[in-house]
């Protein structure tokens, strides 16, 4: 961890119990704005796909309603690189719930996420309607049928977003990265683009946006729901070569990539 990192701010902020007073009614609208348009306009466009570098709509209708919703919790996404035209299988590190909306705001993918969130009310059914595939973590026959839909997906012109990590961190540690949801992309012969998520305040990273050490969805939900605001940065980094030999080396390419992204640069914030 570079001397650059910083978690929150330990002072006490005055203004958090404002921020909920309008935050809250936000959020409950919002909610209610994603369950019409999942009903009126992704239920008939969720295969929708890219063509000649073009957004169908319902892709920029969730772009949109991510941004939003990032927006009421006081994060301002902020695009770094440039994402590659569909389809691509992203990878991404993981730390925090956000991390799927947070990359939702730049390209409407389907996420693979735990089979559990699928019984998530309204989450689930939601998710399901943006594309989303549900994995039983521990089930090889669970990741065979997964690995199988992930390839007719990005067959079909649809890109793909991973955790290669294979479950959340904490306090901004980047885990190994599991090489075998790499072969995805090697079977349906697209790129793989590795994605930083960074969440950063006055240019330096803040490293505990994402979960906290023994901390739950709901503590982190109403935490980050009266922060202070920051920068939640999606970094689209190099493509990592396909060595079909070696799908280790490409999830390790990545992962390192991702690191990289991750560090604070010379010169940010006031160190």
């Amino acid at each position: 961890m570079n001397t650059h990192t910083v978690s929150a701010p330990a002072r006490r902020d005055i203004l958090r119990p404002l921020r909920y007073v309008w935050r809250v009614p936000l959020l409950l609208l919002h909610v209610v704005l994603g369950v019409l348009l999942c009903s009126l306009i992704l239920s008939w466009g969720r295969h929708a796909v890219m063509k000649n570098g073009r957004e169908p709509f319902p892709h920029r209708t969730i772009r949109w309603w991510s941004t939003a919703l990032l927006r009421i919790f006081g994060l301002r996404s902020v695009r770094v690189g440039k994402p590659l035209a569909d389809p691509v299988l992203f990878v991404a590190n993981h730390t925090s719930w956000l991390d799927i909306v947070l990359l939702h705001s730049q390209r409407a993918v389907c996420f693979v996420a735990k089979a559990e969130i699928a019984r998530w009310p309204l989450v689930g059914w939601m998710a399901a309607s943006g594309g989303t595939i549900f994995h039983r973590r521990g089930s090889n026959h669970s990741l065979a049928a997964v690995m199988q839909l992930m390839v007719e997906r990005l067959r079909g012109g649809r890109s793909v977003a991973v955790f290669p990590e294979g479950g959340t961190g904490h306090n901004g540690v980047l885990r190994v990265f599991h090489a075998r949801i790499f072969q995805a992309a090697l079977d349906a012969e697209v790129p793989v683009q590795p994605v930083a998520l960074r969440f950063a305040r006055d240019g330096r990273r803040v490293i505990d946006t994402g979960f906290r050490e023994h901390e739950n969805f709901m503590q982190n939900f109403l935490r980050l729901l009266g922060d202070a605001p920051q920068d939640a940065e999606v970094h689209f980094l190099e493509p990592a070569p396909a060595t079909p030999e070696a799908r280790r080396r490409m999830a390790e390419l990545a992962r390192e990539r991702i690191a990289l992204a991750l560090e604070d640069k010379p010169g940010q914030g006031n160190a």
